[in-house]
């Protein structure tokens, strides 16, 4: 899959989420939101839950592209 077979929203979102290295989904403008679903999808990026605190017992979820 290419780039430029993406959608145009699709495309800004993965070049935001490139450019960070990895973002909280909830970080990105909320029209983005549903486009890092279709991403993960096609198999460009990928989420994971980490811890952000030592005090804290809670993860959090982040995005990145896939290598």
């Amino acid at each position: 899959m290419s780039l430029e077979d993406l959608a145009e929203l699709e495309r800004k979102t993965y070049e935001i989420i490139k450019e960070a290295g990895e973002i909280q989904p909830k970080n990105l403008p909320d029209r983005m939101v549903g486009a890092v679903t279709n991403l993960k999808n096609k198999g460009l990026v990928e989420t994971y839950k980490k811890y952000t605190s030592l005090y804290r017992r809670k993860k959090k979820k982040f995005v990145k592209v896939k290598k």
